[in-house]
């Protein structure tokens, strides 16, 4: 089991990777560029009291390196539109997680899913997808699940927690 085996922790400031505002890796030669690493690396987030990190099991030990990211670790890539107006978003680490509609804000002009865990940033591929449930009161943006409007407050201050 992994959580038998001996840590070995590398803090943010060594790793030699980063996320930049719009869920892009990069090293030290620039932006990463291969699909399957790009999914791995993102498959691997895992966050813990020190902080996002990306987790993997090597030969006797388990590797954590923290990693700095820009504005959030994990991203909304895809919308699933499910049954009784229900949608489902796809995360970047591939795990999916029910949209509450109580859970969205925008900040900056970018919008946000806030769970208790985490806040989840939407990426511009799925921003497309949702703006097909998003509506302008004219007051208010709002999002519309089977003809009910829900309001999506605007905050000052975006909840990144890095």
């Amino acid at each position: 089991m992994e959580s038998e085996l001996k840590e070995m922790i590398i803090p943010k400031e060594d790793a030699l990777f980063w996320l930049d505002k719009n869920g892009v890796w990069h090293g030290e030669n620039g932006k990463f560029e291969h699909p399957k690493i790009i999914r791995h690396f993102n498959a691997s987030i895992k966050k813990d009291d020190m902080g996002y990190h990306l987790c993997q099991p090597r030969e006797g030990f388990l590797e954590k390196v923290y990693f700095t990211y820009e504005d959030t670790a994990l991203f909304v890539i895809d919308i699933i539109e499910e049954k009784d107006a229900q949608l489902t978003l796809l995360l970047s680490t591939r795990e999916p997680l029910i949209l509450e509609p109580g859970q969205l804000y925008t900040c900056n002009d970018n919008l946000y899913v806030q769970t208790p865990e985490h806040c989840i940033k939407f990426s511009q591929r799925a921003l497309v997808k949702i703006s097909a449930f998003l509506e302008d009161d004219g007051e208010n943006l709002c999002l519309d699940l089977g003809g009910v409007l829900h309001e999506i407050p605007e905050k000052d201050v975006c909840n990144s927690g890095q």
